[in-house]
């Protein structure tokens, strides 16, 4: 079978909005390696869009996952309960950083538990609506593309989107917006479009993902926190992407000096599955009446039982700590190519959360064409790389935690090389 054969295959089959980057085809993967259906071996600094913080086909992961097989793999768990679904519940709602306890429902995909977010939200307040950031990323349904702040390629074509939306600025020191800024363009919104006792949430990544790689400061989360407290709005954190210790913490927002009411989470949570969650202040939680949240597939065992096997692989492997330590060695080797290479604009990094920059020297524009660059250097010499930012000129790195020191090195190697070739 060869790459070329399947491409012509999938051009027929399948619609082109469903965009696809590489022109290779998976057959295998192992850790943080890929191998196409010819043989080529590829390093994996994609992870499935930062699904992977555990790596390709963990064995722990994949023990559960078989052991689970042999019992059932479907039930919905909405007629008929299982154990492993309450008991993950009970994992999450130990170690999510909100006030008082907790209350964990699991779905199957970013965009349902974002959703499912603001159902509760607005079923908590009683209010409809709810406050976004430019910039920001949360999923691919009619509400997420509505809370989503980046127009291509996500908006083309498919509105009119829900109402009582709202986007506020994100802070961006490199682009000029400040976190009082960002602060003041809330109040613009309580002026001009709603007002803030019909407010019920207002959602944000705390590092902004498919924006950037852009990271909250812990001022602008303090004033988050106090608007929200101010008005009785609660303050949801999409940790989406950011989530399962790829910031150096389980979650983000551990980083900062304030607590959300309510955490929405998924990619990285079972290690490769379908799973989403959402956790929050139990009395929030419990807003919506019985029935009003599920989904036939939602908290699937088999994705469920991996889920347990990755809390168990992140705490015995230490992966918070792994990954402030890959984060800082990546970060020193962009900060030495930056030196012979005058594109790179800005290096930003929370653990291995971690991001670069692109900018013409001569105009200081966004140069979508030198991270294009970039990302086939490093992908004819074998590493996989993902772009991002609103001008799609960001490289983002998300290397599974488990990735051997050896083949980190290698993959350093070649980007340094494709950075200053």
């Amino acid at each position: 079978m060869k790459n070329n054969e399947l491409h012509q295959r999938r051009l027929a089959a399948t619609p082109r909005g469903i965009g696809v980057m590489c022109g290779f085809y998976a057959e295998k993967a192992e850790n943080a390696t890929l191998w196409d259906v010819e043989g080529n071996e590829v390093i994996d600094f994609a992870a499935g869009i930062a699904v992977l913080n555990t790596g390709h086909r963990h064995p722990k992961v994949v023990a559960a996952v078989e052991k689970q097989l042999h019992a059932f793999t479907h039930t919905a768990y909405q007629i008929v309960p299982y154990e492993s679904y309450v008991a993950l519940a009970e994992r999450i709602n130990a170690c999510v950083p909100v006030e008082g306890a907790a209350k964990t429902a699991f779905f199957s995909t970013g965009a349902e538990a974002v959703e499912n977010a603001v159902k509760i939200a607005r079923a908590y307040t009683r209010r409809p609506g709810v406050i976004a950031f430019g910039g920001g990323f949360h999923g691919r349904t009619s509400m997420t593309m509505a809370l989503t702040g980046k127009v291509a390629p996500y908006k083309i074509g498919f509105g009119p989107f829900p109402g009582s939306i709202f986007h506020a600025q994100y802070p961006n020191a490199l682009h000029g917006v400040s976190s009082e800024e960002a602060l003041k363009s809330l109040d613009r919104i309580f002026k001009a479009d709603i007002a803030p006792d019909q407010v019920a949430a207002i959602l944000l990544e705390p590092v902004q993902g498919e924006g950037g790689f852009n990271i909250a400061p812990d001022d602008f989360m303090q004033g988050l926190r106090k608007i929200c407290d101010s008005h009785g709005i609660l303050l949801i954190v999409d940790e989406v992407q950011t989530g399962f210790a790829r910031t150096g913490k389980l979650f983000a927002v551990e980083h900062y000096s304030i607590r959300p009411d309510i955490i929405t989470m998924a990619k990285s949570l079972a290690g490769g599955l379908p799973l989403s969650a959402v956790a929050g202040r139990a009395e929030v939680m419990d807003a919506p009446a019985p029935g009003g949240l599920g989904g036939t597939y939602a908290g699937n065992p088999l994705a469920v039982a991996a889920a347990h096997a990755v809390l168990d692989v992140i705490e015995e492997e230490k992966l918070c700590e792994r990954a402030e330590h890959l984060g800082r060695h990546l970060v020193e080797v962009l900060t030495k190519a930056q030196a012979t290479c005058p594109f790179i604009a800005d290096i930003r990094a929370q653990g291995s959360m971690v991001a670069v920059e692109f900018n013409d020297p001569h105009t200081g524009a966004p140069s979508p064409e030198f991270t294009k660059q970039v990302q086939d250097n490093a992908l004819n010499a074998g590493l996989l790389l993902l772009s991002c930012g609103v001008y799609g000129n960001v490289i983002r790195f998300l290397y599974p935690l488990t990735i051997p020191d050896v083949q980190f090195r290698k993959a350093l190697d070649i980007l340094t090389d494709a950075l200053t070739r």
